[in-house]
C-alpha cells in the first residue's frame, strides 16, 4: 500500500519543479521534475464546457506493445485512474496487448465500433494508423496519441520529448567518460516512434564526440523494452567479454536489468544512463561504486491523455506548444538527475515513492493534466471496476 508520506513528497517535488522552472531558461532546457508539466497549460474551460460538466463519456484506450514493461503498465493504470477520478468517464474500454502496427490499426477500429467518444493510444507507428484515425474523425471521435507522435493532422499528440530525453543522457554519459571509449547502446522497440526519436537524439549528440565508439553498432541493439530480453542481452554481452572493454552504457529504460546482470556476473559497474524507474533510481542511491543518471519519462501520459480527451470533448481550448516538432502537440520536457553530484542525489531522493512497483517510473502525476491520487494510480481501477 502507498504510504501517507507520498503527498508530502509530491508537494516537495512540485516545489523543486517550480524552483527549477524559475531558474532555467532557453529552448530545450530541462524545466520540470518527473511529473513533467506541459510547456503550456490548458486554457480556462469555455461556457460550453461548463454546460456539459455532467456529461459522461465513453473513452477507448489502445496500448499496442510493451505488456509487462513497467512504463506501459503504469501508463494504462494512470489512464484508468484518471478516468475514475475525472467523474466524467462512464467507461474506459482498454485494449492492452503486444501487437504490430497492423494489429493496432484493427484495435482502433474495434474501439470505433465500440462507439467511444474519444480514443487515447500509444502508437506503434507514426503513419500506419492514419486510415483508422481518419475513420475516427469521420465518426466524430476525438483521437489523442500519447508518449509518441503520429502525423495525423486531426490527432492531438501528448508527447514526451524523446529526442531531448536521449540528448540529455547521451551528453551526460559522453562527458562522464571523457569523450573517449566504447559505449554499449541498447534501445527499445524497433520502429516505435519514441525509439526512433531517441535514436535521433543520441546520434545528434554522438556527432560531437568523435572519440566515442558505439557497440554493437551505430544502430544499437533492440531490447523491445522487455525486462527479460534486456537481462538476456546483458548476460550475453558480459559472457562475450565485451563488457570489460566498454567505458559506459546508454539504455532506453531497460537499466536496472543491466546493473543486476553486472552484479550477477561479478562484473565491475560502468557509468550508465537510464530512466526514472523506481528500481534504477534506488540502485543509483544505494549501490556502492555505481555511477549513473536517470532521465525522466513520465508514464502519467496515459492519465494525461484521458484528461486531454475529456477537455476536448467538453469543448475546452487546449493550448499547444509552438516549438514542438508536430502540430497539435502538448510537449513534455524531461530532466536528468545523476548520483555524482549533491544536487543530483537530492533530486533522486525527492523522486522516491513508497509502495510503488519498482519497474514503474516515479513521475505519477502531471500538473494540470491529471487529477487522481497516487493511491488511485497504484490501485489501477477504472470506472466500474471493483
Amino acid at each position: 500500500m502507498v504510504q501517507g508520506s507520498i503527498r508530502k513528497k509530491l508537494f516537495a517535488w512540485a516545489a523543486i519543479a517550480a524552483l527549477a522552472a524559475a531558474c532555467t531558461s532557453g529552448g530545450g532546457a530541462a524545466t520540470t521534475a518527473p511529473s513533467a508539466a506541459p510547456s503550456e497549460s490548458a486554457a480556462a474551460p469555455s461556457e460550453s464546457a461548463s454546460a456539459s460538466a455532467a456529461t459522461q463519456y465513453k473513452i477507448g484506450y489502445s496500448n499496442g506493445g510493451g505488456v509487462g514493461n513497467g512504463f506501459r503498465e503504469e501508463q494504462v493504470c494512470t489512464a484508468k485512474a484518471e478516468a475514475l477520478a475525472s467523474g466524467a468517464v462512464s467507461e474506459l474500454v482498454t485494449i492492452h496487448r503486444n501487437t504490430d502496427a497492423a494489429g493496432q490499426l484493427q484495435d482502433i477500429r474495434d474501439l470505433i465500433a465500440a462507439d467511444v467518444d474519444a480514443i487515447v493510444f500509444n502508437p506503434n507507428d507514426p503513419d500506419a494508423l492514419s486510415p483508422a484515425l481518419d475513420e475516427a474523425k469521420a465518426a466524430g471521435i476525438k483521437t489523442i496519441s500519447v508518449d509518441a507522435f503520429v502525423n495525423h493532422p486531426d490527432t492531438y499528440n501528448l508527447y514526451n520529448n524523446q529526442i531531448e530525453y536521449a540528448k540529455l543522457g547521451a551528453k551526460w554519459l559522453f562527458d562522464k567518460i571523457g569523450g573517449q571509449g566504447k559505449v554499449w547502446y541498447t534501445r527499445g522497440i524497433a520502429g516505435h516512434p519514441a525509439d526512433t526519436d531517441r535514436h535521433t537524439g543520441f546520434t545528434e549528440v554522438l556527432k560531437d564526440y568523435p572519440g566515442i565508439e558505439v557497440l554493437p553498432s551505430g544502430d544499437g541493439v533492440a531490447t523491445g523494452w522487455d525486462p527479460a530480453t534486456a537481462t538476456n542481452l546483458a548476460n550475453e554481452f558480459m559472457a562475450s567479454g565485451q563488457w570489460d572493454g566498454i567505458a559506459g552504457v546508454w539504455t532506453s529504460g531497460m537499466d536496472s536489468q543491466v546493473v543486476d546482470a553486472a552484479k550477477a556476473n561479478t562484473k565491475p559497474f560502468k557509468p550508465i544512463v537510464g530512466a526514472d524507474l523506481g528500481a534504477f533510481v534506488n540502485q543509483l542511491l544505494t549501490e556502492q561504486g555505481l555511477e549513473g543518471a536517470a532521465v525522466t519519462n513520465t508514464a502519467a501520459v496515459g492519465g494525461a491523455g484521458v484528461n486531454l480527451a475529456v477537455k476536448l470533448l467538453k469543448g475546452e481550448t487546449v493550448e499547444t506548444d509552438s516549438t514542438a516538432p508536430k502540430p497539435n502537440t502538448v510537449l513534455l520536457k524531461p530532466v536528468l538527475a545523476d548520483n555524482t553530484s549533491d544536487a543530483g542525489k537530492q533530486m533522486l531522493e525527492s523522486w522516491q515513492v513508497d509502495g510503488l512497483d519498482p519497474l514503474w517510473p516515479l513521475g505519477l502525476q502531471i500538473e494540470g493534466y491529471t487529477s487522481y491520487t497516487p493511491e488511485q494510480a497504484v490501485a489501477c481501477k477504472g470506472p466500474g471496476e471493483a
